[in-house]
């Protein structure tokens, strides 16, 4: 299989510059792969890592060491502009927060990965259109921010977002957090179907049984805490 994400020998330290620049080391030699069409959970206790290891791999946070190779691209070394390229063309990210700048309708929120790698409007527009039918967001709500919409829905947006464009890699933080029976069904469907093109996920999963019924297998990132890596 084709390796997508490869994380080798990575280690993280953060250092607090308010603290008399005291560092604290937080992951230690993270080894991770994944193949297209294959979708890991990470696991571990709170505060193991899971979301620092997620940032690193998306490049908001910088390893002291190692790679972090999304295809042929290695995020730890790569220019910035490197990195938004990656980020604009081949790794999407789900978080469990919604960002999005003020009064932009929600259809256009979702069309923006489209739209950002040369996709027509009318067809952004399209398949946004159509994401948000699948997750229930009603069409009156389409036209408005959705800064204005409730958790649930904000969350929807969020995932319709990140499952418009079809990235190579994906990293999903808690898809299914909030979400009523019906739509976390609609969300497993669309983590199946971007397995089923091809896509690479990463993800953090609370809920076991969507853990179970979508991915292929679990890494403990605790094995890779500092506290654990004597």
């Amino acid at each position: 299989m084709n390796t997508i994400i490869q994380v080798s020998n990575v280690s993280k330290t953060f250092t607090l510059h308010n603290q008399g620049s005291a560092e604290i080391a937080v992951l230690n030699n993270v080894d991770l792969s994944v193949s297209a069409g294959e979708c890991i959970a990470l696991t571990g206790p709170s505060g193991a890592g899971k979301s620092t290891l997620m940032r690193l791999i998306y490049g908001n946070y910088k390893a002291q060491s190692g790679a972090i190779k999304i295809n042929d691209v290695d995020l730890v070394s790569a220019e910035a502009r490197d990195i938004i390229r990656v980020r604009r063309e081949s790794l999407g990210y789900v978080s469990q927060f919604l960002r999005v700048l003020p009064r932009v309708p929600a259809l256009t929120v979702v069309a923006e990965p489209l739209r950002a790698v040369g996709v027509p409007e009318d067809d952004a527009l399209e398949r946004a259109a159509n994401l948000l039918t699948e997750l229930n967001i009603p069409e009156n709500l389409w036209s408005l921010s959705p800064t204005t919409f409730s958790g649930g829905e904000q969350q929807r947006v969020n995932i319709a977002r990140g499952f418009a464009h079809p990235y190579p890699a994906l990293l999903l933080d808690e898809p299914t957090a909030s979400l009523d029976p019906v739509n976390r069904e609609v969300v497993l469907q669309l983590i199946r179907s971007a397995k089923a093109r091809g896509a690479a996920i990463v993800g953090i999963f609370h809920d076991a049984e969507a853990r179970a019924r979508v991915c292929d297998r679990t890494v403990d990132v605790d094995n890779f805490t500092v506290a654990n890596s004597a």
